[in-house]
């Protein structure tokens, strides 16, 4: 019986699988159009709430492009928009919004990552931090960690003329997460039933064909670690005490449909998660703490149990020098 039901769910998720691609395609092809067309959109911040999810367009497309909701950043994008030499930030103002941030460049209509600034590795003083580019069209995404009391999405420069200005955001912005899940329907289940099958037989796939399919795009010093939980199975997470002291730990549990069920900042040495009641899926974003010194070391996980009950993980920090299972 345990054979003919892995074969019928291999079955779904292939089928889910192709769903997916085909899905994603239409609407990533649909956004690009409208983003070309409509100049007012993509000359002002479109910061991700819940006025933006109003737009009927706007959450089938972020289920395509970026299904692993990032619950813990303020997210905003900028664009497309055509350089012929430099884009510059207006660094003042995202300084003072959160204690950590990365601005990342894309290709457009291509959405490849060109460059990205990250906040505690830019040596500079000024007011205004300048990016050389080639000249070409452009898109820009912020993301702010550990917000502060006033949160100001930052000015924007094109080739030394002011593209956009500085805007302030509500400091609950982000309080829609909450009820995203009553967004789930039949629709979003197909598109990523398929996530949940392959992250169980993630031992018999390419792990590249894995990380490519449910991982988002992340900063360069992020690490990922993730996994499948079954119905009714517990998480229980260990940590290195170098690994608090030195990384900031975003944990985030989603359900099949990749809808996020829970989330929240882990700081203590165990984490336990109690079982879910329902199939789905976790993901860790391990993100370096400004000013701390991780230059020459990296992280690695082991997965020490894992059954139908209990699932337990300990994250550990090596040397550099060491082979590791680095996730990236």
């Amino acid at each position: 019986m345990k054979n003919i039901y892995l074969l019928f769910e291999i079955v779904l998720a292939c089928l889910s699988f192709l769903f997916y691609k085909g899905i994603k395609l239409i609407i990533g092809n649909l956004f690009t159009i409208y983003l070309a067309v409509n100049k007012k959109q993509a000359s002002q911040w479109r910061v991700l709430s819940q006025k933006t999810l109003q737009s009927p367009l706007v959450l089938p497309v972020l289920m395509t492009k970026g299904p692993r909701w990032n619950t813990h950043a303020i997210i905003g994008t900028l664009g497309p928009f055509k350089v012929k030499q430099e884009i510059a930030i207006d660094l003042e103002s995202a300084n003072n919004s959160a204690a950590s941030w990365i601005a990342v460049v894309y290709s457009f209509p291509g959405y490849k990552t060109i460059t990205s600034i990250e906040s505690d590795k830019i040596n500079s003083d000024g007011k205004w931090h300048c990016i050389k580019l080639p000249p070409g069209k452009y898109s820009f995404g912020l993301r702010y960690y550990n917000r502060l009391d006033k949160i100001v999405f930052p000015a924007v420069k094109i080739d030394n003329q002011e593209f956009v200005s500085n805007v302030l955001v509500p400091s609950d912005i982000n309080n829609f997460y909450h009820d995203l899940i009553k967004a789930k329907n039949w629709f979003y289940l197909s598109l990523h039933y398929y996530i949940f099958t392959i992250l169980k037989l993630r031992k018999y796939l390419p792990e590249s064909f894995v990380r490519r399919e449910y991982l988002p795009v992340g900063a360069p010093d992020t690490f990922f670690v993730y996994n499948y939980l079954e119905a009714s199975q517990a998480l229980y997470i260990n940590f290195a005490p170098e690994v608090i002291n030195n990384y900031n730990i975003y944990f985030t549990l989603y359900d099949r449909s990749s809808l996020p069920l829970s989330w929240c900042q882990i700081d203590t040495t165990q984490y336990d998660l109690p079982a879910p009641q329902s199939k789905g899926y976790y993901l860790l974003r391990i993100r370096p703490k400004p000013l701390s010194s991780t230059n020459n070391l990296t992280l690695d996980w082991q997965l020490e149990e894992d059954n139908d009950e209990i699932q337990k993980l300990n994250l550990i920090q090596l040397s550099g020098s060491y082979p590791t299972t680095k996730v990236d």
